[in-house]
């Protein structure tokens, strides 16, 4: 991760040099693995379910890099799991 500020913002920067700022919804350890769920911090209509989410990698120097799911498996898995987790925080909210 490039840079933080805030409690739930993130900004990271993509293999082409570009800036993304996206919000930080949750967090889950799986099979030995850290997830992260984000929505675009800016988010248009057409946006409105974009869920993106990556995972942690510690690079050969120490440093912990966030990488993008590249298994489709892995990916819908791990959809679904941060989508019931997102469902069930949010009908807590409503009570």
């Amino acid at each position: 991760m490039s840079e933080e500020y805030g409690n739930n913002f993130v900004v990271l920067t993509d293999e082409n040099g570009k800036e993304i700022e996206l919000e930080h919804l949750d967090t889950v350890e799986y099979n030995g693995q850290t997830y992260m769920a984000f929505i675009p911090a800016e988010m248009n209509v057409e946006d409105a379910y974009e869920l993106i989410i990556m995972k942690t990698e510690l690079e050969d120097n120490g440093e912990e890099m966030l990488v993008t799911l590249d298994d489709e498996d892995e990916e819908a898995e791990m959809f679904q799991i941060f989508s019931e987790r997102l469902e069930e925080s949010f009908e807590e909210e409503e009570e």
